[in-house]
């Protein structure tokens, strides 16, 4: 991640199983780690996360190829893939540790974020609410090596199949011209 040609996006969309599954089969994005932003301590472990009183959301970062995947792009496929209506929760998984958020880097991520937010709503894209927070970047720890490409390692796990396994099938479907040419396979 020392190519000085991409640049860094930081979204929290549950878990981070079915985000960092979802954005790592985006062409332009060249890698997707899982780790946890916007809580109170320092180095903050899963087992500490899974109990919601460390404030942290399970996110990723994407480093990306601006001139392949813009920014708005992902935005797009972000939105798409999750439900940015429900607080604090995704299907299932219940806790501010799953909340939907976009963690901006620089006034012109903010701006972009805050105008996509804007176009869903005014085009009513969805039913309820958009709740999504965006909030500035603070520190991001990366989580430990067990949650990194957990779900192409582990596509067998029920939670795989029953979670992740629809938000593929919806990229599949909506966003094929977008995918890395390896996943344009039913994967």
């Amino acid at each position: 991640m020392k190519d000085k040609t991409l640049n860094r996006a930081t979204f929290a969309g549950g878990c981070f199983w079915c985000t960092e599954a979802v954005f790592d089969r985006i062409n332009g994005v060249d890698a997707v780690v899982s780790g946890y932003t916007g809580g109170a301590i320092k180095n903050p472990a899963y087992r500490e996360i899974c109990t919601g009183r460390t404030g942290h959301a399970e996110a990723i970062q994407i480093y990306y190829n601006p001139s392949i995947v813009s920014f708005m792009e992902l935005l797009e496929v972000f939105f798409a893939t999750h439900d940015p209506t429900t607080l604090n929760q995704q299907g299932h998984d219940k806790g501010t540790q799953y909340r939907s958020a976009i963690f901006y880097e620089s006034e012109d991520q903010k701006h972009q974020a805050e105008t996509f937010i804007s176009l869903l709503k005014s085009e009513a894209v969805f039913k309820n609410k958009i709740v999504t927070e965006i909030t500035a970047l603070g520190p991001f720890y990366k989580a430990e090596e067990d949650h990194q490409d957990y779900y192409n390692l582990n596509k067998e796990q029920s939670y795989c199949q029953f979670v992740i396994n629809p938000k593929i099938d919806k990229l599949n479907t909506y966003y094929s011209d977008k995918l890395k040419e390896q996943y344009t396979a039913k994967s």
